[in-house]
């Protein structure tokens, strides 16, 4: 049963790829709370955040001065 889930995730994964090989060429933090259905993406550790700004999709993004250090997705795992 661990291997069908695992090969699911590994082909959703690769589906993926185009869109990841766009991300920023720096590292990225994921995190995600499964109980509240937060995805965290983090481009800093720590974020340090002094702004933010709520889209209307459930997205808000984290700013330190201009820039953007964190995105947090809300609902992460409903189509959007």
């Amino acid at each position: 049963m661990a291997q069908v889930a695992l090969k699911k995730w590994i082909e959703q994964l690769v589906a993926q790829a185009p869109a990841l090989v766009d991300w920023p060429k720096y590292p990225v933090w994921v995190d995600y709370d499964a109980e509240a259905d937060v995805l965290y993406l983090s481009f800093e550790r720590p974020q340090d955040a002094t702004d933010s700004r709520m889209l209307d999709n459930g997205v808000l993004l984290r700013y330190r001065g201009r820039k953007l250090v964190g995105i947090t997705i809300f609902d992460a795992s409903k189509p959007r």
